[in-house]
């Protein structure tokens, strides 16, 4: 039986209530003082009131709302608490990087540039950040730099190019000592208690082949750094919790093995070796260390469902009792660690969510969960707190993410900063988790999103997620999910078998199976909603990117009768394609996936020969009658434009309800907002004249 519910947390579609507003500076420095707040209306007067003025409709959100950058992406406090960083956009457009000084009410802008944006950061201690660049206003065809690498003073003080954006080494400033531009930041927190950061060195032999990864250690105020002895071609390292590396996999011939470096022994050893692609006894996967130097490891050994358990390193065996078992999801998410132990556990169920070890950390929650009852709260202390400041991020499936800072002495929050301010809740559509029973039985979840008020009869969008071997979506708010809702559509996006995160049998009930099972999973899933009476029949369309656009060219050709037409961006054409490329592109494709991983998951060139001949849609491009738009970048390594090419030619030679566009300088998706606009513009008018609501 189909099943239908709602989610378990209380009054999640309810508007973001938060207190005082910290309003960081777009140029130079600038106060941050928390502003008052308004004050309770006065009694009404006696004097009855004049009748209030009819209300013009409300208009909808506009595309930029939408699919514009983020005006805020990223916050972090400094380890202890005193002092806030975050990203914001000046007035080109450029992200730069602020810090706040919580104790003072002073913000300052410490780093900007004029021709690209600030990307990630971290701090390295108390005084000291990390960053590099990203360019976010040129597409994967324009891109002429690396990240880079610097650092610098929580003042401005003290900037420092550790690395460089090109091949060529920038002069002055001990240019000696500039690491090459294949050197980047590491992403996990470290130490942050010294003037030295663990950062990594790619050796590229080519798009997406990445050999061995080199880990370094490097003093961010002088440049000098030191390259770790790694066990093999490493792909991952591990810190443990007090900043030290310790951890290894490397990956060789298809198989992964996680090496230890042992602390007594200063040596490397082996713990366990399994298939890169398909697991194998004993697989896991390293998680953390604890600060009592407990390893903790992510597994399936025990169950269908992923777990996290403790690792004996002395006999190396995985403890059989789980430290976090989610019912119905395999664990996914990270060990919350400060003052110099374990607080909890940051896990992915429907929604993000934690469960904390540590009673003081419980209550903070429930008391954030009390002012914010409407959305999802994650709480995030600093590693070695010397002020009561802990930052939280609130959204819901109608919220995009708000950031906050929440005082455990006052008990007071305060808006740091919001992704989408243009966006009102008020306007957005409700997201649920439903699931169904597929033809064969197996059970597929799947996120509904429904236009504001309305729930039966209505035109909808199949939005097959891309991988395919991930997941596809969270409870949240989503851009194209919530653009098409506001528009009057319903929007189904299954968890097809072989998406990630449901358990291993989900998993692997979705190997070989491209066209196949995997096809019916998203049909079934039409045919329960317009059996739910959601979707109205004969106003269905199926769109996807990657192998969303490959599921979506199926779905035309194996289901006629349930899909009015089809959008496809940067999807697969043909499975064969993937292996063998063509002369025109380098794909960015590893080797290693090719050859290890393909074969198993996907299909054998040789010994699937047929198969992939019978799922291939370019073989079948004659079969899709229906209008279909097909979008493609110029620039993609990952589904070359020759894919796009070829099919479009084939299918427009007995389809003339074929549209194409090509954005050249884009890679596998739309980078550039204007790219995204052009092409949801084009998604709306495109529904509008076959399945739109007014027909």
């Amino acid at each position: 039986m189909a099943n239908r519910h709602r989610m378990t947390r209380a009054a999640r579609g309810a508007v973001l209530a938060a207190g005082a507003a910290l309003a960081l500076p777009l140029a130079g420095p600038a106060a941050a003082q928390a502003q008052p707040q308004t004050p309770a209306a006065q009694a009404p007067s006696q004097t009855p009131a004049a009748p209030a003025p009819a209300q013009a409709p409300t208009a909808l959100p506009t595309l930029q709302d939408f699919f514009s950058n983020p005006q805020f992406s990223a916050a972090q406090l400094s380890p202890s608490g005193r002092y806030l960083a975050a990203k914001l956009a000046q007035a080109n457009g450029r992200e730069r990087l602020a810090v706040v000084d919580l104790e003072a009410g002073s913000a300052q802008v410490v780093a900007s540039f004029q021709d690209t944006d600030v990307g990630q950061f971290a701090w390295v201690n108390d005084e000291r950040l990390l960053f590099d660049t990203a360019d976010y206003q040129s597409g994967q065809g324009d891109q002429r730099y690396a990240p880079g690498l610097y650092a610098v003073n929580r003042d401005g003080k003290q900037f420092r190019q550790l690395a460089s954006r090109s091949g060529e080494t920038p002069s002055g400033l001990a240019a000696s000592r500039v690491l090459p531009w294949h050197t980047y930041m590491l992403g996990q927190r470290g130490a942050q208690n010294s003037e030295q950061v663990y950062v990594t060195s790619k050796k590229i032999t080519g798009p997406g082949q990445v050999d061995y990864v080199d880990l370094m250690r490097l003093d961010t105020r002088t440049g000098y750094n030191v390259t770790i002895n790694r066990p093999g071609d490493v792909q991952s390292w591990l810190l443990d919790a007090k900043g030290e590396p310790r951890l290894a996999t490397v990956t060789e011939k298809g198989r992964s093995s996680v090496h230890y470096l042992d602390p007594a022994t200063k040596e490397w050893r082996e713990l366990v070796s399994f298939g890169q692609f398909t697991g194998g006894k004993g697989s896991f996967r390293p998680l953390a260390f604890a600060p009592d130097g407990t390893l903790y490891v992510v597994t399936h050994a025990h169950k269908d469902k992923s777990t996290v358990h403790s690792y004996d390193l002395a006999s190396g065996k995985i403890n059989e009792r789980a430290l976090v078992e989610l019912e119905h999801y395999d664990f996914s998410g990270q060990l919350i660690m400060g003052q110099d132990k374990l607080l909890g556990v940051r896990f992915l169920a429907d929604a993000p969510g934690t469960r904390w070890l540590d009673p003081a950390m419980q209550a903070v929650q429930e008391q954030v969960d009390a002012l914010l009852p409407g959305t999802i709260n994650l709480v995030s202390p600093p590693a070695r707190p010397e002020s009561p400041n802990l930052l939280v991020e609130a959204f819901s499936d109608r919220q995009p993410r708000v950031y906050l800072l929440y005082n455990s002495a006052t008990k007071k929050l305060s808006k740091v900063g919001e992704a989408r301010p243009q966006i009102k809740p008020s306007q957005m559509g409700k997201q649920e988790l439903v699931s169904y029973a597929a033809r064969d039985g197996l059970k597929i979840p799947a996120w509904l999103t429904l236009p504001k008020d309305k729930d039966k009869n209505l035109p909808m969008v199949v939005l097959v997620h891309g991988g395919p071997y991930v997941r596809g979506k969270q409870w949240g708010w989503h851009a194209d999910a919530q653009f098409l809702a506001s528009r009057g559509y319903a929007v189904l996006e299954p968890e097809y078998r072989g998406s990630t995160g449901f358990g291993q049998a989900h998993f692997r009930a979705g190997w070989k199976q491209w066209g196949l099972k995997m096809q019916d999973d998203i049909a079934d899933g039409t045919r329960w909603a317009i059996a739910q009476g959601i979707a109205d029949g004969k106003r269905i369309c199926i769109a996807g990117a990657s192998y969303g656009g490959y599921a979506t060219l199926m779905g035309l050709i194996r289901d006629p009768d349930l899909y009015r037409c089809g959008i496809d961006w940067a999807g697969v054409t043909d499975i064969k394609l993937m292996y063998t490329g063509h002369w025109s592109f380098q794909s960015d494709l590893p080797d290693s996936w090719k050859q290890y991983g393909m074969p198993y998951l996907v299909g054998d060139l040789e010994k699937d020969a047929e198969q992939l001949k019978a799922t291939s849609p370019l073989e079948q491009a004659a079969r899709i009658t229906q209008p279909l738009l097909l979008a493609y970048g110029g620039s993609d390594r990952r589904v070359p434009i020759y894919h796009g090419k070829k099919f479009r030619d084939a299918v427009q030679k007995t389809n003339p309800q074929v549209e194409w566009v090509q954005y050249d300088e884009e890679g596998h998706g739309w980078a550039l907002p204007k790219n995204r606009y052009d092409f949801w513009g084009r998604v709306e008018k495109f529904l509008e004249r076959h399945i739109g609501p007014q027909r």
